[in-house]
């Protein structure tokens, strides 16, 4: 991960936890082609946030299930449904990256870490109900 993104987002754990009733939430850097920060947060662990970034934004993604977790027989179903509700998902939209739905969110390249803390709670609580209102189509 770019320093100056690593730099800029130093104590987004803090303030998420803070956003979130103080929850305990971890940061881990991932190293790879396109360096990613993963935020765990406590309970919530299957719905690790990831965050990396480009010139001009910082994208923050959610897995939410793969292909194989849908009910072939639901799934033009989940589609129409996840495209009805995605108006109504706040600073968040659903999408699909290879197999896996994700929730994406972004921001200018610049945000404030408190604005980056907002958009990982708010994705991270729209993931939560994204899989209440979408769990009739998953296995």
């Amino acid at each position: 991960m770019p320093a100056a993104l690593l730099n800029q987002l130093n104590h987004l754990d803090a303030l998420t936890s803070a956003l979130m009733g103080g929850v305990a939430v971890q940061l881990q850097p991932i190293s790879g082609d396109v360096p990613v920060l993963q935020v765990s947060i406590e309970g919530r662990d299957e719905l690790p946030i990831f965050i990396t970034c480009s010139d001009t934004q910082i994208i923050c993604l959610c897995y939410l299930w793969t292909e194989d977790d849908v009910r072939p027989e639901r799934r033009a179903e989940l589609l129409e449904a996840m495209l009805d509700l995605n108006p109504s998902v706040p600073l968040s939209s659903f999408g699909r990256i290879g197999e896996r739905y994700v929730l994406s969110g972004a921001l200018a390249r610049g945000a404030r870490p408190e604005d980056v803390a907002h958009e990982v709670a708010v994705l991270s609580d729209n993931a939560l109900d994204a899989l209440d209102a979408l769990a009739e189509f998953l296995r």
